[in-house]
């Protein structure tokens, strides 16, 4: 007689135990146990570990599953029982560790693969090969992709989040709180009755209202400082979207700016001059040429494509020195500047912030963040069975990610949706876009370091988010060098891989549409490469383009969703009312307010990055190398922390205790 001992353990969230009866198999290389019931007596709690003996005639050999099955008690009672892990003891001393962490229902069964990750060709036991390959077509069926819109990345095919698998969905938790918070706050705006009125604001301090209570450092410094030149510059590197600015070292035929133009702006010095320093900058919004404003409130609103020229100063402040705000030259497109009349110069950065909305929004923030990691989470689901390496290093960069966009399809970007109801780029020119964005994106440009690079932005002082993101991005790329080079001891094993092949070519074909052009590599030799790329894009870079967008947008004239007023023709026409038409009315404001609000505030259950709730591995390697991971990030942090108490405006996006492990919000 051989005896196991089997350990159930529990999961502590709310619900998670379960009355119905649980059923055991052990299954081995040799053999397979008899079935087992484990709680004759009584219910698994919540948090609760329970320990069973298992009596086998002889030994199994190596194990290789468990089985786990429900019935309903007495066969009326039943409820789903949320199990974290089962561990089994065998009589040579040995503890191996089944993860499960997820749900299993009533009359369902689940098999569970030990810890220990194995790659595809080091997996050879018949039998645990069918179940591997069983389990992905499982996956395959439950995971499938569909068509958003032609051009753009594929998407989940799932209508609502309560079709998709409990694993992948919120926690209980977290799903009340959204919607409570979503509630609360349209709740108040149409207690208030500032929901629904389309009337201008009487004047820019009246906006001071809406922070009563709700504001922090960082928009109370925005309030103060939002329409002077160096904050606005100080917003291309460390703003809500650091991505757009890059060292210009010839001006753009569609801008012809002179140097009579800027020589106050350089101090006597000529734009070429300054150009061969490395001293001036360019922000191009052409991306956003020819868009039609969206309808809002039942009026026309309006679009730009601005050109920004940029100085950094002998001071190493970033200021801005020029602006056009559409692409085509002409006299009813004048060049506007810092010696123009205040109101000509702040409306015209007005209106750059305006497109700064759109094109961050839609493109850096949606197609880069949301949408890439959506393709990254359905080719990790179909693909890869939960006993790969990869597999386990990627899970917890994949939760919660598919409900957070299935959410956004539904209620921001829908038809009744909050950005097609209340931002100028809504609408038809949303997906126009969104198009654009995608045909234009690149594997480099997902790649901090090579983005940077390819920018000419290495040297720029005060660039916090290049500071922080680089640390960020090598902390984890020398987490993904040792968890990869542990599994894969060279180039063939990578090339054998063919599971990890097929994740690749599905990311390939559904996120950049199998572009030769977007730079994906066509080899695997960059895996530990791409891998930090996946693992960087949905924590820190989403962290770095949505943290902040309640502290730089909700004080609303530094990021206005939409603009009533066609840009000016012509200057010296600008006034303070001018100013207060062309901002969006109080409606679209507070409702913009309450969504950027939304879209910022943590959860009770969030996960910072480094932080594994579920336990599974049991190797030394990595687990070794999850301490060390950890250990590194914390120190970051640490340095982050000091560096910012020097600011008088904190960055602290990319702070890894700010940074969620996944696009989670």
């Amino acid at each position: 007689m051989v005896i196991y001992t089997v350990t159930a353990y529990t999961g502590k969230g709310l619900l998670a135990g379960t009355t119905s009866l649980i059923y055991i198999q052990l299954r081995g290389t040799a053999a397979e146990s008899e079935e087992q019931h484990l709680n004759p007596i009584q219910a698994f709690w919540q948090g609760s570990e329970r320990e069973f003996k298992i009596h086998c005639k002889a030994s199994l050999g190596e194990l290789i599953a468990v089985k786990l099955y429900s019935k309903p008690f007495m066969g009326l009672l039943h409820n789903r029982w949320f199990c974290d892990k089962i561990t089994v003891s065998t009589r040579e001393g040995d503890e191996i560790l089944f993860p499960c962490y997820c749900w299993l229902d009533c009359n369902e069964r689940l098999v569970l693969r030990p810890a220990k990750a194995l790659l595809v060709f080091q997996d050879t036991n018949p039998i645990a090969q069918g179940q591997r390959m069983r389990e992905l077509e499982e996956q395959q069926k439950l995971f499938r992709w569909r068509v958003y819109a032609e051009g753009t990345p594929r998407v989940i095919d799932c209508d609502t989040p309560l079709t998709l698998p409990a694993e992948v969905r919120f926690s209980f938790t977290k799903e009340n709180e959204f919607y409570s918070n979503a509630g609360k706050q349209l709740a108040a705006l149409k207690l208030t009755g500032l929901a629904d009125c389309r009337k201008s604001w009487e004047s820019i301090s009246q906006l001071e209202a809406l922070f009563c209570g709700n504001g922090n450092k960082t928009i109370e410094y925005i309030q103060e400082h939002w329409d002077e030149d160096e904050f606005f510059g100080y917003q291309f590197l460390n703003g809500l979207n650091p991505m757009m600015i890059q060292r210009c070292s010839t001006l753009p035929e569609n801008f012809p700016v002179t140097d009579d133009m800027v020589k106050d702006s350089l101090r006597g010095s000529s734009l070429e001059q300054e150009m061969k320093k490395g001293n001036i900058f360019l922000s191009d919004y052409k991306m956003l040429d020819g868009l039609v404003g969206n309808v809002v409130n039942d009026r026309q609103q309006y679009l730009t494509a601005p050109l920004v020229l940029l100085y950094c100063n002998p001071h190493g402040m970033m200021l801005p020195i020029a602006i056009q705000l559409r692409q085509k030259p002409s006299k009813d497109n004048p060049i506007f500047l810092p010696m123009d009349s205040k109101g000509d110069w702040k409306l015209a950065k007005i209106f750059v912030r305006n497109a700064e909305f759109g094109v961050h929004e839609v493109n850096f923030h949606l197609l880069r963040t949301h949408l890439l990691a959506e393709v990254f989470t359905v080719a990790t689901l179909r693909n890869l069975p939960s006993l790969h390496p990869l597999y386990k290093l990627l899970f917890p960069h994949i939760r919660y990610t598919l409900q957070i966009n299935i959410m956004a399809r539904n209620t921001l970007i829908s038809k009744d949706g909050a950005i097609t109801m209340y931002a100028g780029v809504g609408g038809e020119s949303l997906g126009k876009l969104l198009k654009r964005a995608t045909a234009s994106l690149t594997y480099s440009a997902l790649c901090l370091p090579d983005n940077i690079s390819e920018r000419g932005l290495e040297t720029v002082p005060h660039y916090y988010y290049r500071d922080d993101g680089m640390k960020l991005w090598n902390i984890i790329n020398k987490f993904v060098v040792g968890h990869l080079s542990h599994y894969y001891q060279s180039d063939a094993h990578v090339q054998k891989d063919t599971e990890l092949q097929r994740w690749i070519s599905e990311i390939f074909t559904n996120g950049f549409l199998g572009r030769d052009s977007s730079g994906i590599p066509s080899s695997l030799k960059e895996l530990i490469k791409f891998v930090t790329m996946v693992i960087f894009t949905a924590s820190a870079q989403h962290a770095a383009v949505n943290s902040g967008q309640f502290d730089f947008g909700g004080w609303m004239p530094n990021y206005p969703t939409a603009l009533r007023k066609p840009p000016p023709k012509q200057k010296g026409l600008t006034t303070e009312i001018t100013i207060l038409e062309t901002l969006p009315d109080v409606s679209t404001t507070v409702n913009g307010m309450a969504v950027l609000r939304l879209l910022t505030k943590d959860s009770a259950d969030h996960y910072p990055l480094g932080h594994f709730p579920e336990n599974l591995y049991d190797e030394e390697v990595p687990c070794k190398l999850i301490e060390d991971f950890q250990k590194d990030l914390r120190e970051l942090s640490d340095l982050i922390e000091e560096r910012n108490k020097k600011l008088e405006l904190p960055y602290t996006y990319l702070s890894p205790k700010n940074v969620d492990n996944s696009v989670a919000i």
